[in-house]
């Protein structure tokens, strides 16, 4: 697929998670700070939105069961959860941000 523009970086609240569908993708974005991540927005261990999630020490923590997610890799790094969540690399352009969405869509 390759990079895909999403939105400029202004309209991303700091600090918080923002759900987008991004060529079939489901993602959820977060900013801190001048760095932007993003990670699959659905929990690897239930159905919930990281996006919805609460942010801390550079992990996403679920809303519904607690488990935490690494924001850089989408390591899984604390229980229920035991299955990374796919993450995407991502890039801001003249004030835009764009994610990296892998060569072969699941």
């Amino acid at each position: 697929m390759g990079w895909v523009e999403i939105a400029p970086i202004s309209n991303l609240p700091e600090g918080r998670g923002v759900k987008a569908e991004v060529e079939g993708h489901v993602v959820a974005l977060f900013r801190i700070e001048e760095d932007v991540y993003a990670v699959a927005d659905t929990c690897s261990h239930a159905e919930a939105s990281l996006a919805e999630g609460e942010i801390f020490d550079g992990e996403v923590e679920c809303p519904r069961h607690g488990a935490s997610f690494d924001l850089a890799t989408g390591e899984a790094k604390t229980l229920p959860a035991t299955s990374p969540v796919m993450s995407y690399e991502t890039k801001i352009e003249d004030g835009m941000l764009s994610v990296l969405l892998p060569e072969n869509q699941s």
